[in-house]
């Protein structure tokens, strides 16, 4: 006999997951979707395997905004093991190179500027970049080497967090963490690898924590063992605002007649400056509406949410005004509008 099928929910908000290492970032959303019930969940750009932290998961209407946690800039720690290359730029790989390491910090340093600001970077062969539809870890693991054109990243900043040697006290530093700041698409382990080569020793990626998306941080993530550990009440609690994605972007406020026709993608002439992206919201506290754009003093949706999605996030304890947890920013909109 078929066993029953676990009824799902509407579920509205976005989830700060601490993914463990060894799963992917598909896999853990299926674990999160299962524990909340949801309907319908996403996530806002991978993690790989061997990574952990920061991986925001994304319910119902806010899964209309996972794009924005893509295009947000991240923050990383990672560690960086020097003198040592391998065939896939991180610990999983086979040892290409040993090499002596004499690193002073100064030395480490002056590598990391070299690589702040504006850089090129060859994707890997090992990532799930796509070539004539096959990502390029199919064809490494098939022995096929192709050609990559290197993508324009941005570093925004490398600090140095520590350095110390595994094996015996006094031996040469060759264990690094850094601190990265950098724009979407960055490749850690190709950073990795090029502060080595730099610093003429070889590196690779032994290490890799995400810590920041956006507006978003590591420090109230929750991991799947303390979800699964609670009751469905509690794991709602945890749910940020489903505008938590772009809650550093700036207010409209409507009135009723405002938001309905806003929702109906209607045009609507306001006296604002232009902006390229505002957070709409109705008369009510946390009415979220969607996401627009201000152009020659109209406003226009970019992404809109369904009445029943705004009347799911009004139903429930989170969009309550004493519940409401999301970052307050300058409401734009003035009387009567």
């Amino acid at each position: 006999m078929r066993a029953a099928r676990t009824p799902r929910r509407a579920v509205h908000g976005v989830l700060l997951l601490d993914k463990p290492i060894g799963l992917s970032s598909q896999d853990a959303l299926t674990r999160a979707k299962r524990l909340y019930r949801a309907e319908k969940a996403g996530h806002t750009g991978t993690l790989d395997p061997l990574a952990t932290g920061l991986l925001p998961l994304c319910f119902g209407a806010a899964t209309k905004f996972s794009q924005i946690g893509l295009e947000a800039d991240k923050r990383y720690l990672a560690t960086l093991t020097l003198g040592i290359t391998t065939t896939t730029g991180d610990r999983e790989g086979e040892v290409l190179q040993r090499s002596e390491v004499r690193v002073t910090r100064a030395e480490m340093a002056a590598a990391c500027v070299r690589f702040t600001g504006q850089i090129d970077q060859v994707p890997p062969m090992h990532s799930a970049l796509k070539r004539d539809g096959k990502p390029l870890y199919a064809y490494a693991r098939a022995g096929i080497e192709v050609e990559r054109e290197p993508r324009r990243v941005t570093i925004h900043q490398i600090d140095i967090v520590n350095a110390h040697h595994p094996h015996a006290d006094g031996a040469a530093q060759d264990v690094w963490t850094i601190d990265v700041r950098c724009s979407k698409g960055t490749y850690i382990r190709t950073l990795a690898e090029d502060i080595g080569k730099a610093l003429g020793c070889g590196a690779h990626l032994s290490a890799l924590r995400r810590t920041g998306s956006g507006p978003l941080t590591l420090v109230s993530a929750q991991t799947l063992e303390s979800l699964g550990a609670m009751t469905e009440a509690a794991r709602d609690e945890l749910l940020l605002p489903a505008d938590s994605l772009i809650a550093d972007w700036p207010v409209v406020r409507l009135d009723d007649e405002g938001a309905g026709r806003f929702l109906s993608g209607v045009r609507r002439r306001l006296q604002l400056p232009d902006s390229p992206r505002v957070r709409v919201y109705g008369p009510q506290a946390r009415a979220f509406l969607g996401s627009g754009h201000i152009a020659g003093g109209e406003l226009i949706s970019t992404r809109l949410l369904s009445p029943l999605e705004v009347q799911g996030l009004l139903d429930t304890s989170l969009v309550a005004a004493d519940g409401d947890r999301s970052p307050r920013q300058p409401v734009l909109a003035g009387p009567g509008i």
